[in-house]
């Protein structure tokens, strides 16, 4: 352990260490120290207390002697002189045309030295201002650029809380400041309202800093949700550091929902909110939207396709039996109707005769349709007759030629020519339109000239390509002499 004294050459500046050379100092006393820069005038802030060598800046400078009247009095005497010194370097920046505003001046204790504080945007060339200022002053001359802060701290001035600037007043040292104090502190995020004189971010946010950040670390975050002593679920929508209390928007079990403001302490935490996604209240919300929309729509689907809820199945079925019994009765289906049966009317029989006659036949066409429509499909019912699978459907009316009378002949028919037929035996064991089928018509009929017997290869269908009754694929065709052609 290593005994020291604490002095401080400015009226706010760093505290430094020395020996205290066998003497006794205590607050307040003035002394003279040895300095990196010569003898310096100072006042003794801590007094001799012993500290580890490990924290200590080595090599000690050792205290010369205590102050006198005489010196006291040549400090303030340099302080007078300083105000003319600072007019004097003001002038001499104007007259170059130099972009820096020159805030304070001081001299050295042993007049060996002035020093001249600016502030500026960025470089100066000021070694021409420096000769002249060392021309009037017949001494060294030195130029020391300064920060936003390190200004106001020499300036002064009063704060935004009425009271002389901290870093003015008692601040010796300056702590990095960031954003992220004024949120833990909960405080608006204006910079007119959270930045000092200095334009910078005020200093003072960083006494209750560690305050609040242990106090937020025992309290839940906005967006959380949290379960209640009454077992109900809410989402926490401010929270009071100070009196350790959140607002919760409660959600009720007829889904209606409140403000409360309850002690943190009596809160359950559930789950935290994810950045990017929504809350547990506007979850629910969208979740309560989607299943509305899935049962409309299931609703409008089952109504398209004639499809009742339970509770009106035989209301709704009672009315559609009725509708397919007035239909029935009026003859409105196609089966009912003599032309949709293959049924012509009789000459002289009216369309009433013709009505009654299926009533006439037995069991009544409405008690049959009701019974019909309570046990069968009732939507099949009411589609179109579509036409059976072979059935043929009707074509377009062509010219009567029943009476053979106005027929004309072969010759004068447009669609056909007049060919002659010749009767040949055709072999009934073998497909037609096979290889082999082809031969055998053709070894049937030998007769047949060259002409007739390439028309009917063209005729002729041929064999499929594929693996058919017909043959594999890439089999050649028959020739008329029996052969094949590959």
């Amino acid at each position: 352990m290593t005994e020291v004294v604490g002095v401080r050459f400015r009226e706010v500046g760093k505290i430094y260490t020395f020996t205290p050379n066998g003497e006794t100092y205590r607050r307040g006393d003035h002394v003279i120290a040895d300095t990196a820069k010569g003898p310096e005038y100072g006042t003794v802030i801590l007094g001799n207390y012993e500290i580890c060598e490990t924290q200590l800046e080595q090599p000690l400078k050792e205290i010369l002697r205590r102050a006198t009247k005489e010196d006291t009095e040549k400090v303030y005497a340099n302080k007078a002189r300083e105000h003319d010194a600072l007019m004097i370097c003001r002038k001499k920046v104007v007259e170059r045309g130099l972009e820096m505003k020159v805030i304070a001046s001081e001299y050295s204790f042993d007049d060996s030295r002035v020093i001249f504080f600016f502030t500026a945007d960025g470089r100066v060339d000021f070694r021409d201002l420096v000769k002249d200022l060392a021309a009037i002053f017949h001494m060294r001359i030195e130029l020391r650029q300064v920060g936003a802060r390190d200004e106001t701290k020499i300036v002064g001035g009063m704060g935004p809380c009425g009271r002389p600037l901290c870093c003015h007043s008692w601040l010796s040292d300056f702590v990095p400041v960031s954003i992220k104090m004024a949120k833990e502190q909960n405080l608006s995020l204006n910079p007119q309202k959270i930045s000092g004189v200095c334009g910078r971010l005020m200093c003072c946010l960083i006494n209750e800093a560690d305050t609040y950040a242990y106090l937020n670390s025992q309290m839940p975050k906005k967006g959380d949700t949290v379960e209640l002593a009454d077992g109900y679920l809410g989402e926490i929508t401010e929270v009071n550091v100070l009196k350790q209390t959140v607002r919760v928007l409660v959600i009720l079990d007829d889904d209606e929902r409140e403000m409360r403001d309850v002690p943190a302490s009596e809160t359950t935490f559930i789950a935290h909110r994810k950045k990017g996604q929504p809350s547990l209240l506007k979850r629910d919300a969208m979740a309560k939207r989607e299943a509305a929309l899935q049962e409309a729509k299931e609703r409008e689907m089952k109504k398209a396709q004639g499809i009742e809820d339970d509770a009106d199945a035989p209301k709704a079925e009672n009315a559609r039996a009725r509708r397919e019994r007035r239909r029935m009765e009026s003859g409105a289906y196609r089966k009912d109707r003599p032309e949709a049966s293959g049924e012509k009317p009789e000459s002289g029989s009216t369309a009433a005769e013709v009505e009654a006659r299926p009533q006439a036949a037995g069991v009544s066409d409405g008690a049959s349709a009701a019974a019909e429509t309570a046990g069968g499909d009732q939507t099949a019912r009411r589609r179109k007759r579509q036409p059976e699978r072979g059935e043929r459907k009707e074509r377009p009316e062509r010219a009567d030629w029943s009476d053979k009378t106005d027929r004309p002949e072969k010759s004068e028919r447009p669609d056909r020519q007049d060919r002659p037929r010749k009767d040949r035996p055709r072999r009934t064991d073998r497909p037609a339109g096979t290889p082999e089928g082809a031969a055998a018509e053709n070894a049937a009929a030998p007769e047949e000239g060259g002409e007739q017997a390439a028309r009917r290869r063209r005729r002729r269908r041929r064999p499929s390509r594929g693996t058919g009754e017909g043959g594999n694929a890439g089999q050649g065709s028959v020739s008329s002499d029996g052969g094949t052609n590959a």
